[in-house]
């Protein structure tokens, strides 16, 4: 007799599949966003602006859901949740918040954006302090109300991980999962749109493209788009009629949006850039789109 029992509705091949890509997407993510991180804090003084602020706070939330996304993958090869139900309730704290901070800095980040061209309004580091602590406090308060009995949080379907139980469908489930969506996805989607298009139209006006502004809206829904739909749903209908390997993929693809991000907001960004180069090399590279850091 084995040490442990599959979940219902996993094989073996499952579980080690599952976890190869929480575990290839936690390392790929964890190394870009800590190179995004390492180069604002040891590098040049010039990629230390308030503006770049708002992308490190991005990256260090998006790192920590690496790590959520590779306790995971340690758990699913093991082929199970060696930390308990308070471990549980731990993971799925950290994850929370983890993602409620990331989705708000990319909301930021869109806002300054905004101002950056459109505007031209400068960004002060008083501003974005502020901001960035409201970010997190706010991140943490919201993750905490499921511990306080506003919701709750359980084992997702494989057990290697926990997150937000939507399959209660009960008010509380579907007050709180309403009010998420409404503050943590629609909000911030608003203002990424908005700020993105009026980017897109500057950009038309003067001729000159420097990023595509239709990426960071396009792939935030993308990854959490689909996880969102199916927690909804489950505050109308039994989510439990989707198959659990279903309901394995969804959260999987979301915890890929920090690599995705790590590539669009550090790497794809010509304010940022410069001081990754010359972090990671010493040298300047020839870019006509990033002789000024501001």
């Amino acid at each position: 007799m084995t040490a442990y029992s599959l979940p219902e509705g996993f094989t073996e091949f499952d579980m080690f599949s599952f976890g190869t890509a929480l575990l290839v997407g936690g390392v790929l993510g964890f190394l870009l966003n800590a190179v995004t991180i390492l180069a604002f804090v040891f590098g040049e003084k010039g990629i230390r602006t308030p503006s770049n602020f708002f992308v490190f706070n991005l990256a260090v939330a998006d790192l920590s859901l690496n790590l959520n996304g590779l306790t995971a993958a340690y758990a699913s090869y093991v082929r199970q949740w060696p930390f308990g139900q308070t471990g549980c309730s731990s993971h799925a704290f950290h994850g929370m918040f983890s993602v409620l901070a990331s989705i708000s800095f990319m909301a930021a980040v869109a806002w300054d954006r905004y101002h950056q061209y459109c505007t031209r309004q400068k960004l002060f580091w008083s501003t974005t302090v502020t901001m960035s602590c409201l970010v997190w406090i706010l991140s943490i308060f919201w993750a905490a109300l499921p511990l306080a009995g506003w919701g709750s949080y359980d084992f997702e379907p494989m057990r290697v991980g926990c997150t937000l139980d939507y399959t209660t469908g009960d008010r509380d489930y579907v007050t709180y999962m309403l009010s998420l969506v409404l503050f943590y996805l629609l909000f911030p989607a608003l203002t990424m749109m908005s700020s993105y298009d009026a980017i897109n139209k500057y950009f038309r006006k003067i001729h000159h493209q420097k990023f595509n502004t239709k990426w960071p809206l396009r792939v935030m829904l993308l990854c959490w788009g689909p996880y969102v739909v199916m927690c909804v749903y489950a505050c109308f209908r039994n989510v439990k009629i989707l198959s659990p390997k279903l309901r394995m993929v969804l959260p999987v693809l979301a915890k890929m949006n920090p690599v995705f991000n790590a590539l669009l907001y550090s790497f794809g960004n010509e304010f940022y850039r410069v001081g990754l180069w010359r972090f990671l090399t010493g040298q300047k590279p020839v870019d006509p789109l990033t002789k000024k850091i501001r």
